[in-house]
Order: structure tokens, then C-alpha cells, then sequence
């Protein structure tokens, strides 16, 4: 028997960002331009794990949309968590966004069966480059960035709408590369601007094929930054809720 696999475009959470700032009329500042964003070649491993607990991500200008949990993805979980000082820095950016913007959750810490769902249902067709969906690889040493709860897939909301920077969560496509508006004038550009600077003032990095991909204190992380890797596998604490 033929089982059903979820499709990664779908559900679309977002609204289309040029329909939504034409009828709420607002105006976007300039941002400066994205630099070139490029894959390390090699990322150190985790050596000295932190402890640091993993925390539901509860927060009044963040909003979880969970699009694996409602997309039906069998390990999927309906919430979302992050490391505590990971949280605490995105906190930071979106209390640092002008009025009547926020950020929203397509996805954060994911367990390893997730994991492997995701990256089975991804590369068991040929054509899909590398990069877009990590092994599931249960070393501790080397865990997908996910796992570690330090990185968070993550757009913009205005006035409580989630927004589609340019192409959807999951867009498995050049689209999808943070800096591929770059010669398109347009809000979905400056969108794009406005996220990748926030994020990077909180010391998150962004990765090059994925426009709402960051990271903060995972192998990549430390790859691109000179430091040494702050987390490993994360689980959750017994006293947090997972579903």
C-alpha cells in the first residue's frame, strides 16, 4: 500500500507581502543589501555541549504557525522550542522591529524522526541539490542543525499576518536563496533586507539557500563565525509539553 506523503508547499501559511503593505498602506525604510551568503566546507563538531535547557517559544511578537504539525507530517509536533538563550535573542529581534511587525515560527528544535521524514521525503527523488535538508544523522557530534534547538525556520508578520518573503517555506528552488532578490527592486526584496539584518544584529546566521533559515550556536554557526559549537542533540525537558 501507497502511503501519503505531505507535501512541503503546503499548507501556505503566508500571505503574499506587496498584497498585504498595498491594503494596510505601509511603507518600507531602505535597508542596506545582503552579502554574498556562501556554505561553509567544513563544520567543526560539537565537542563540549551545553546543557542549556530546550523552552517552548511562547512570546506576544512571535507566532507559532507549526507548518509540518498542520501539513500532517507524522512526527510533527504542534508547538515549537528553542534553547533558552536562543529564544532570548530572538525575543530581542522582535522587540526590536518597528511597530506593527513580529516574526512567525514555519519551524524550530525538530526531533530526529522528523528528521529523517523530512529529509526522506526530499531525497528520495533525484534532482534536489544538497543543502536544503540535513541527514538525519544521530551522532552527537555532528546532529542536524534542527535538532540541536539553535535554529529556527522564521519570517516577518505585520499587523499579525504572516508574510512570503518572495517564495513560501520549503520553495526548494534559487528563489529561495536569502539573497536571490537582490537585482528585484520591490518589497519582497527589502522584506528579505529587513529580516536578514535583524537577525544578524542578534548574532544569528543565515543559511545561503533558504531565505528563513537561521541558526545560532550550531556547527554552521561556528563554521561562519570562528567560534566552537555550542549545542548538541536537544530534548526537551520532562516538565515541557511536545504534544
Amino acid at each position: 500500500m501507497t502511503v501519503d506523503v505531505p507535501r512541503f508547499d503546503e499548507p501556505n501559511l503566508t500571505r503574499n507581502s506587496a498584497e498585504v503593505l498595498a491594503e494596510l498602506r505601509i511603507d518600507l525604510p531602505e535597508y542596506p543589501p545582503l552579502p554574498t551568503l556562501t556554505e561553509p566546507s567544513t563544520f567543526p563538531t560539537v565537542v563540549r555541549p551545553s546543557d542549556e535547557p530546550l523552552v517552548p517559544l511562547v512570546h506576544s511578537r512571535i507566532d507559532v504557525l507549526a507548518n509540518y504539525h498542520h501539513a500532517g507530517w507524522q512526527h510533527a509536533l504542534p508547538g515549537a522550542w528553542l534553547r533558552e538563550s536562543v529564544l532570548d535573542r530572538l525575543a530581542r529581534v522582535a522587540h526590536a522591529l518597528p511597530e506593527r511587525w513580529g516574526l512567525c515560527i514555519f519551524d524550530a528544535w525538530r526531533p530526529l524522526e522528523l528528521q529523517a521524514e523530512l529529509y526522506h521525503a526530499a531525497y528520495d527523488h533525484p534532482g534536489l541539490p544538497p543543502g536544503f535538508v540535513s541527514p538525519a544523522d544521530p551522532d552527537p557530534a555532528t546532529p542536524p542543525p534542527h535538532l540541536t534547538g539553535g535554529t529556527v525556520d522564521v519570517s516577518l508578520t505585520v499587523d499579525g499576518i504572516p508574510l512570503g518573503l518572495g517564495a513560501g517555506f520549503d520553495d526548494f528552488t534559487e528563489r529561495a536563496r536569502a539573497d536571490a532578490l537582490e537585482g528585484e527592486p520591490g518589497p519582497d526584496r527589502t522584506l528579505r533586507r529587513m529580516l536578514y539584518w535583524s537577525l544578524r544584529s542578534a548574532g544569528f546566521v543565515v543559511l545561503d539557500c533558504e531565505w528563513w533559515h537561521v541558526e545560532l550556536g550550531t556547527r554552521r554557526w561556528a563554521a561562519l563565525t570562528g567560534n566552537e559549537p555550542l549545542f548538541g542533540p536537544a530534548v526537551p525537558s520532562p516538565r515541557a509539553s511536545v504534544g
